[in-house]
């Protein structure tokens, strides 16, 4: 995943030189947008770009940030004010979706000193309640959920 973001940064750099760090769903938001306007002007040149690309939005489309939106992105900041999180904290805590208090305490640094357990636990609450879950997840749960009917049945 280090080469999604290598690449990413290469890409926003040729656009904007004061390009700061970017969630999972800027670069995917970004390669969507970059695959639609090679795909509309009808130039393949840059054939390694076009693998990254792909290979990019392959993983990215099968994480929770497939399923984000502007929208929903100022909510969850909106939200994380109060939390007096640093921006590089917010990203990761975007990006990776924690649900429990270890995957908070690794993604915000001094949590133990910084954070009551209250406040982790409202954390993980916040994330659950704005951000959409993992599709892949979700996809594996009604499979989960047949095989656990089918087995009570016989």
């Amino acid at each position: 995943m280090n080469l999604c973001l290598i690449v990413t940064y290469f890409l926003l750099f040729r656009k904007n030189a004061n390009a700061a760090m970017l969630s999972n769903y800027e670069v995917f938001k970004l390669l969507t947008d970059l695959k639609e306007q090679r795909k509309d002007s009808g130039k393949s040149k840059q054939q390694n770009l076009n693998t990254i690309t792909f290979e990019t939005l392959k993983y990215l489309s099968k994480t929770p940030c497939s399923r984000q939106t502007p929208e929903i992105v100022k909510e969850f900041l909106t939200t994380m004010m109060p939390h007096k999180l640093t921006k590089a904290e917010k990203l990761q805590l975007l990006n990776h979706r924690p649900q429990t208090a270890v995957e908070i305490q690794l993604m915000v640094e001094e949590s133990e000193e910084r954070l009551s357990e209250e406040q982790i636990e409202e954390l993980i609450h916040t994330v659950a309640d704005v951000l959409p879950g993992d599709p892949e997840q979700e996809n594996a749960a009604p499979a989960e959920a047949e095989i656990d009917e089918a087995v009570e049945q016989s």
